[in-house]
């Protein structure tokens, strides 16, 4: 169950976004794989990825953007919008992993009648550490409607 709205004036440069874990398992990758219909090998074929010199197949850039995404709109209710998101993947997430999603506010800036919102936001494992690193620009309701 969703909280209330959050809203412009209840962020601060710092906050913390409550983080989403998900575990990575060898289904969820093949099904990640199947529903996007990435057909490149390495995310479905073991011994493929491991022939490619992976140690074994890996989470793909839909499922990674996506779980980016969910940390971000579950945060931001639904009247906030997803203004921009980049990311870098730079590490591979693989069967056993736990991805954990974590973002902070770095900016604020208030506009006419809404805010905007930079974070910085990474996607880590126990094994590889920080494996994505992201920013994103989120734009906020106002509680109070002004004319900054």
């Amino acid at each position: 169950m969703r909280g209330p709205q959050i809203c412009f004036e209840d962020v601060s440069v710092g906050d913390e976004l409550p983080p989403v874990t998900l575990d990575i398992n060898t289904k969820r990758i093949f099904l990640q794989a199947s529903g996007s219909q990435d057909w490149y090998p390495v995310h479905f074929d073991p011994a493929f990825a491991q022939k490619a010199g992976h140690p074994d197949v890996f989470m793909n850039t839909g499922f990674i953007q996506a779980a980016l995404v969910r940390l971000l709109t579950d945060w931001m209710g639904d009247a906030g919008f997803l203004k921009r998101l980049r990311f870098e993947m730079r590490r591979q997430f693989r069967p056993g992993d736990t991805m954990i999603c974590r973002a902070t506010v770095r900016e604020t800036a208030p506009t006419a009648g809404e805010g905007r919102v930079r974070l910085d936001i990474s996607a880590e494992n126990a094994r590889e550490g920080v494996a994505t690193v992201a920013e994103a620009e989120v734009i906020l309701p106002r509680r109070t409607r002004t004319e900054d």
